[in-house]
């Protein structure tokens, strides 16, 4: 090979490599940007028999925040929300980065900033810090991260958490406990991991009043009734709650589920979607879900549910602690009636 062939090869390979340098900068770039951006993801639900009093009735939802921060006290995401119309707002879970983390701070600044908490409503995710503990005398308390949710306006729904408008109610209820017989442990239904209080004789008591609480939405008629779960109920859990005698799903007509976890996926791929979810249901854990029940809105066996991508990103896998292709999002569905 001549020397003009071995200096045309390296100005090529200098200039590929110039090109890959310039192509991971703008990729960085772009991932920093977006994952800081804020999006407001609209969803219309049409809800079977609608009462007239609940047209348009909006519904904010916020979703795995993981601690993080969108300026200054939460400033931008303060902004976003408080210059949107909703009636309720609901956050899903996820609100920390880790159950054992002390950052609590992002999420109760934007408790504090929200205008509109009329009707706010909290569940918790995974990742969140315990409800419940025992305390040395025996007693079942309220932990001191729920005390502060509470102080702040916010509804930590156990139960049922009923709206009146006119003539008309929405029921705001906690999956996993609307399914339930009161005679129940939570420990074998729900199919996840929850934490040992709930074992507990004092939770055991605290529960039945909770399953009293949930007992009077069976017979009311005229009313909306929505669930909220930090994990989506995927079909094989529904075929799997349709098919135990002993729950309530079957009795029971959901409008709406509505819940959070997956991220959207976390990395979505072009042409691809989501590689993966965290999902035990799924064969594999999660790998290569169908892509129809990863984000947004769907319908199976006459349940509607919405799966939001949420605000923050796990890390999971500590090297992939971002979103790609996945912008951070809270979430307005407004219900409709059927035309």
């Amino acid at each position: 090979m001549d020397n003009g062939a071995v200096t045309l090869k390296n100005k090529l390979t200098k200039v590929v490599a110039r090109l890959i340098i310039l192509f991971i900068c703008a990729l960085v770039i772009y991932i920093i940007w977006d994952n800081n951006r804020i999006t407001i993801a609209k969803q219309d639900v049409v809800v079977d028999h609608l009462p007239k009093e609940l047209e348009e009735y909006k519904i904010l939802q916020i979703t795995d925040l993981h601690s993080k921060e969108f300026g200054k006290n939460q400033s931008r995401l303060l902004k976003s929300i408080n210059s949107t119309d909703y009636d309720a707002i609901v956050f899903t879970g996820d609100m920390i980065l880790k159950s054992q983390s002390s950052n609590i701070k992002p999420f109760y600044q934007l408790l504090e900033g929200i205008k509109n908490k009329e009707n706010a409503i909290y569940i918790p995710g995974n990742e969140d810090p315990e409800a419940y503990y025992v305390n040395s005398k025996g007693v079942l308390v309220k932990s001191k991260f729920i005390k502060g949710i509470e102080k702040r306006g916010v509804k930590f729904l156990e139960s049922v958490y009923s709206v009146k408008k006119n003539n008309s109610t929405i029921n705001f209820v906690d999956f996993e406990t609307s399914i339930l017989n009161a005679s129940q442990s939570e420990k074998q239904t729900n199919g996840i991991f929850l934490p040992e209080y709930v074992q507990t004789k004092q939770y055991i008591e605290h529960r039945k009043t909770l399953m009293k609480e949930m007992s009077g939405i069976n017979y009311l008629k005229n009313d909306v009734l929505i669930a909220l779960n930090h994990y989506p109920i995927v079909d094989k859990r529904i075929d799997s709650l349709l098919n135990d005698s002993s729950l309530k799903f079957r009795d029971r007509k959901y409008d709406l589920i509505i819940a959070g976890h997956y991220h959207g996926g976390q990395i979505r791929l072009p042409f691809i979607g989501a590689p993966f979810v965290p999902e035990g249901w799924y064969k594999w854990g999660g790998l290569f879900p169908p892509q129809n029940r990863v984000k947004g809105l769907w319908e199976y066996k006459h349940t509607k549910q919405y799966v939001s991508t949420g605000l923050g990103s796990s890390n999971f896998i500590r090297f992939l602690k971002f979103r790609l292709f996945n912008p951070p999002e809270f979430n307005v569905l407004t219900l409709k009636q059927k035309k």
